[in-house]
């Protein structure tokens, strides 16, 4: 089969199944799958070489996300979240988004920032001038320290000083800006900073302090678009045109208020922080990153928005702007065989595709919630999936599952009480039993 992202269907059939489809059009081994996803995908010996102190290993879901199509391009793309409706609401907004083109996204170099704060600087405006005519000795010490960077095509671009504080602790910091290439580039930053510290304090007549990358990678964003037309967002209570008002009042909403802003941001990350941590990135960096541009102005904002299209038929234009500092090579990814299968499964693409990937299914996550707002509600489908999770808590197994499931639905009692019932009705009553009262 040809890849495709287009997979009608999936949810119904097996794991087993699931496997072989998703072998089939991402041209992976289905042993490499069953191996690498078997228990989680990683032996206590080797979790053992990661942290410390470790006891085991804890698994989460790893699901996939369908009819994703990234500048023409389909992935069927890796997710391991433990949230209910997560990887469905993604699945069935990437299907609406598929119809108007899919995303378009746009990338910038792969630059990262690491960090010299001078202290003690008794005239920082001289200090600045120093440090930047010695630009390119600066430049030329910060690469020695990352020689196989240097050998893959990137290294230091450019030095930035910064005056901050107060004329009571006014400080110098400066900003070496490294390409990291493929690389998600912590330690090689970090490196960076460690090898022109003291350069920079003797050119500066200051003290070192602190030495590290910034995780307000805003130097290395992704920016992605959609288009949706008004038939696709229509509901069975709603049609199209309406769909796009309650969307668009959505996001004004979260411009405006930044407790609406939190919450919208959280769906965006559930598909962004999901591709992460599925590919063996550092998800909490990307988390601190993406909230820290959201507040860059003052005033936290929502990372994406939505508005009407102006011209033409009735259609709602997404867009999410987003900083993201992602390795395809190094780190984790060396030794994790579920991010190695991930990476593989999206057919091993760069940094800079892997945070379109990741951007685009963080604004079809969103698409998804404010759709839902905008609608019915946001607990109706997210509570009909959470069903499953309360029914095997409470004891059902197999095919019963989606039995007790569905009757606790029905019955609108998504409790673990509800579904003890309803496996008990089952084993009296059989396929009949019901929880709804005539």
């Amino acid at each position: 089969m040809a890849r495709t992202s287009r997979l009608p269907g999936f949810y119904k059939v097996t794991v087993p199944e699931r496997r072989a489809l998703v072998a089939d059009v991402t041209g992976t081994e289905i042993g490499e799958i069953e191996r690498s996803l078997e228990a989680g995908g990683l032996e206590a010996e080797t979790a053992d070489k990661f942290v410390e102190n470790v006891l085991g290993t804890y698994a989460l879901p790893f699901g996939v996300a369908l009819n994703v199509r990234v500048n023409g391009k389909d992935y069927v793309v890796p997710m391991v979240v433990e949230e209910p409706s997560v990887v469905a609401a993604a699945s069935n907004a990437a299907k609406m988004i598929r119809s108007g083109g899919g995303f378009q996204a746009e990338i910038d170099p792969p630059l990262m920032i690491s960090q010299v704060q001078l202290t003690r600087v008794k005239d920082p405006f001289a200090a600045e001038q120093r440090i930047l005519e010695k630009k390119q000795e600066i430049i030329a010490l910060a690469d020695r320290a990352i020689p196989g960077l240097i050998a893959r095509g990137g290294g230091t671009q450019d030095i930035e000083v910064r005056r901050i504080g107060t004329k009571q602790d006014e400080m110098l910091v400066v900003h070496i800006i490294v390409d990291c290439r493929d690389a998600m580039g912590a330690n090689l930053v970090n490196g960076v900073a460690e090898a022109v510290g003291d350069r920079l304090a003797e050119l500066a007549h200051g003290k070192v302090g602190l030495r590290i990358l910034s995780n307000l990678c805003d130097k290395r964003k992704v920016r992605v678009t959609c288009n949706i037309a008004a038939l696709e967002l229509a509901t069975d209570e709603m049609d199209g045109d309406d769909v796009i008002d309650g969307i668009v009042n959505a996001s004004r909403f979260a411009e405006l208020d930044p407790y609406r802003a939190a919450t919208h941001n959280k769906g965006i990350m559930n598909g962004i922080d999901a591709v992460v941590i599925a590919t063996g990135n550092d998800w909490r960096a990307v988390e601190a990153g993406c909230h820290a541009f959201a507040a860059r102005s003052g005033h936290y904002a929502p990372l994406a928005t939505w508005r009407r299209e102006s011209e033409g038929l009735p259609s709602l234009v997404g867009h999410i702007e987003v900083p993201m500092s992602l390795g395809t090579v190094g780190g984790t990814l060396r030794v994790h065989p579920a991010a190695r299968l991930a990476l593989r499964m999206l057919g091993n693409p760069g940094a800079g595709d892997l945070a379109a990937i990741a951007a685009s299914v963080g604004l079809a996550s969103n698409l998804a919630a404010v759709r839902a707002l905008a609608t019915d509600g946001i607990q109706r489908g997210h509570m009909a999936l959470h069903a499953r999770s309360v029914a095997i808590a409470a004891g059902a197994e197999g095919s019963v599952v989606e039995r007790v499931a569905a009757m606790i639905v029905e019955a609108r009692d998504i409790t673990l009480e509800a579904a003890k019932r309803a496996l008990v009705l089952l084993t009296d009553g059989g396929e009949g039993a019901t929880l709804v009262e005539d």
